[in-house]
């Protein structure tokens, strides 16, 4: 129940497509992914990234947040990017929302893997802490793939010291109600459902921050 279409967001001003702005003496945080963080079919400013920059500068952490989520990116497309972005925007904490997209269209889990892995270390070796926001597939993906597909993330984190949000629609996706909080297309939060995405989030980009 999760991607299929993505647009891209900004969220300050705009540098060839992306969101860019400079703070002195601050931080900045990229965030590479898709349409859940992308504000698909969503009022603008009403995604968890736009919430995260909001929530920052009410709690006056001074931080730049710079939006790359794309339209339909998988894996592949986030590390074909990564490098001009980490170059562009010097980040000093990167967080991937990646790979729901390389499951619906049926790619191999060891190149998503291999994909997250190639991610997390060129970041890291820019200098930029990593934040996994992992992901799951619903129950018609069969047992094995799902739990596979789930344990990935984990993985990926633990070879690398990252840092790993287990679910990024923890209190969404598995809730007895779901459905109330998916676009019709039942694979897109609704704008209700943001403000829970960034509370999964945020208790270990806290941590990353101080």
């Amino acid at each position: 129940m999760y991607r299929r279409h993505f647009i891209a967001t900004s969220l300050l001003a705009s540098v060839g497509g992306l969101t860019h702005a400079t703070t002195p003496g601050g931080r900045t945080i990229l965030v590479l992914g898709d349409s859940l963080s992308a504000e698909y079919g969503l009022k603008r400013g009403s995604g968890w990234v736009a919430l995260l920059e909001q929530r920052l500068s009410k709690q006056k952490i001074v931080a730049t947040v710079v939006n790359a989520s794309i339209s339909g990116d998988t894996s592949s497309g986030g590390r074909s990017r990564l490098s001009a972005l980490l170059t562009q925007h010097r980040p000093s904490h990167l967080i991937i929302e990646l790979g729901g997209n390389d499951a619906l269209r049926g790619l191999p889990l060891e190149m998503t893997r291999e994909n997250l892995n190639q991610m997390t270390r060129a970041a890291q070796t820019a200098g930029a802490r990593v934040l996994l926001l992992g992901m799951q597939m619903p129950p018609n993906y069969g047992r094995d793939y799902s739990e596979r597909f789930t344990a990935m993330f984990a993985e990926v984190a633990k070879a690398n010291k990252a840092t790993l949000v287990p679910f990024l629609l923890k209190g969404i996706a598995d809730t007895s109600d779901s459905l109330r909080l998916f676009q019709p297309d039942r694979i897109h939060p609704t704008a209700e459902a943001h403000p829970q995405m960034l509370d999964n989030v945020w208790p270990e980009l806290q941590k990353l921050l101080k």
